[in-house]
Order: C-alpha cells, then sequence, then structure tokens
C-alpha cells in the first residue's frame, strides 16, 4: 500500500455495517467534523483488540487491551480527535498510544503522527498494527509521554490518551502558537475533559466536561 493511509476494506468486510452504524452514533451524539467521521468509518477499530472481544469492537465502550490499559471508547477518540481541529498539514503528537487505534485516526488526518507509549509491549504491537494498515506517517516509540517528544517539536497538536493530575508544561511548550493540546485533568477516578490553545502571551483553556481515563504517569504526570 502506497499511502500513507489505511484504506477501507469494502463491502468483504464483515465489520463494515456496525463501523458506520457507530459513525452514524457519534454524528447524532453530537460529532460534527466530517474528516474525523470519514476516519472513524475507515479504520478498523476491531483490528486493534483482541480477537475474543473483536464482536464488541464498535460499540461505545472502553475495551480492555493488555497491562492494564484500555482502548477509550468510540465516542471519546472522535471528541478529542475534533477538538484538535487537525489539518492535513498538522504534526501531531499522541500520549498514550495502546493499541495504536488512535494513532491510526490521527494518522489519517495529519501529516505527521509521533505517538508515545509508556508499555513497551503495547508500543511495539501497535506499530505493527500500524505497518500492516499501511500507515506510514506514524511511529510508535515507548517512553515517559509526559515530558513530551521534543525533538520533532513543535506540534500543532497534542492529544493525551490518559488521566494527569495538571496539565504538563513541557506539552505546552513544545505547542505552535495556536495550537492545541486535548488532555483529561482531574484526580485518579474523574478528570474533566481540558482544550489548551496557545497563545502569546496567554493561553486560552476550555473544558469540555467529565471523562475517566487511566493515570497518565511519568516525570509530569502521577509517580507510580
Amino acid at each position: 500500500m502506497t499511502s500513507n493511509h489505511a484504506k477501507p476494506k469494502g463491502t468483504d468486510d464483515p465489520y463494515l455495517r456496525a463501523r458506520l452504524k457507530m459513525v452514524e452514533r457519534l454524528r447524532r451524539k453530537g460529532i460534527r467534523d466530517e474528516r474525523v467521521l470519514q476516519a472513524m468509518a475507515e479504520i478498523p477499530r476491531h483490528l486493534f483488540v483482541e480477537e475474543a472481544l473483536q464482536g464488541r469492537a464498535y460499540e461505545n465502550h472502553p475495551l480492555p487491551i493488555g497491562s492494564g490499559q484500555t482502548i477509550s471508547q468510540p465516542y471519546m477518540v472522535a471528541l478529542m480527535t475534533e477538538l484538535l481541529e487537525i489539518d492535513k498539514n498538522d504534526r501531531v503528537l499522541e500520549i498514550g498510544a495502546g493499541s495504536g487505534y488512535q494513532t491510526a485516526i490521527l494518522a489519517y488526518l495529519a501529516k505527521r503522527v509521533y505517538a508515545i507509549e509508556r508499555i513497551s509491549e503495547l508500543a511495539r504491537r501497535a506499530q505493527e498494527r500500524l505497518k500492516k494498515l499501511g500507515i506510514q506517517n506514524a511511529v510508535v516509540k515507548a517512553f515517559d509521554g509526559s515530558v513530551g517528544w521534543s525533538e520533532f517539536a513543535p506540534y500543532d497538536g497534542i492529544l493525551v490518551a490518559a488521566g494527569s493530575p495538571d496539565i504538563p508544561k513541557p506539552l505546552v511548550d513544545q505547542l505552535t502558537v495556536d495550537g492545541r493540546l486535548v488532555i483529561p485533568v482531574g484526580d485518579e477516578k474523574l478528570q474533566r475533559l481540558i482544550r489548551v490553545i496557545k497563545g502569546e502571551p496567554e493561553n486560552k483553556i476550555e473544558d469540555h466536561g467529565g471523562c475517566v481515563f487511566v493515570k497518565l504517569l511519568g516525570q509530569y504526570g502521577w509517580k507510580e
């Protein structure tokens, strides 16, 4: 596959109908960005969960992916992606790649995605899935995501798929001016979905409602 992006499976995909129904549910729940909806219509979420759970892949629930981690519910994936307002020329940083599903959605929309996953086995498997789908514009690396990935900064968007006690300063520092950071912030059991839009001299901070994520562990997150 020569394209950067995964291609739809077509009518021979047994999960196509379930995936399209998922997209319609997302639309009814308020997701308006057609590019986000198209990405979620084409990326096969069932390939990012264990085989025993593939029949539940298009339900609006998080699912376990091993190592105490989860794949986020489709609505949260769509909402966070929509809040990033990704352009096809954007460079995006993802913290907490997990199974690689959110990474694939971002890669469908952005020019380049740099994804971090703290757990090395999950990072390895995520990269394998992306490779099998022919997604060439995303890379997954295993290390502490709370410090960001300064080597490729600045980023137009940063998505954090783990709950943090505060907004990590290194992530804001690694944004372009007008860049967006979407991150769950709160305690260990409940967070608020926060969007930071980097400005000069002040940043704009928005609250987009309650959410529940696994903890962001690291130097600028929760301590182990």
